[in-house]
């Protein structure tokens, strides 16, 4: 009987867990040149080098309990940058920046990923 009501309780652990995980869901997510009163001053999706810093903002909602996702920068297709940023609210807030320096030419992405790096959203631009 304990086995049966562990085993259940163990069940019911698995299902709230994965039901936190689906429910997160990306609202807005753009490329930024500054973060102002916690909000993007403009969406950019090509900039003219150099570009000096830029900001990748994103708007988490449907978090049932604390988690995190993250941000991964590629220049070229490699990895420059893993930013992890806490999700604390059902409607969520945050950002992560990069430094860019002047001969970073090229195609540029953010892969936003969830607490298990499974992607959730891809934020595409370009220096020039």
């Amino acid at each position: 009987m304990k086995s049966a009501i562990g085993c259940g309780l163990l069940l019911l652990w698995l299902v709230l867990c994965a039901s936190s995980v689906a429910a997160l869901e990306i609202a807005d997510a753009v490329m930024t040149t500054d973060i102002r009163q916690r909000a993007p001053v403009d969406a950019i999706n090509s900039v003219a080098a150099p570009a000096d810093k830029l900001y990748c903002y994103t708007r988490v909602v449907g978090a049932l309990e604390d988690t995190w996702i993250s941000h991964v920068w590629y220049y070229e297709d490699q990895e420059v940058a893993r930013v992890r940023l806490p999700v604390s609210s059902t409607n969520w807030r945050t950002w992560s920046s990069k430094r860019i320096l002047p001969d970073w030419r090229g195609q540029w992405r953010v892969e936003v990923l969830d607490a298990a790096d499974e992607p959730l959203l891809l934020v595409p631009f370009s220096i020039e």
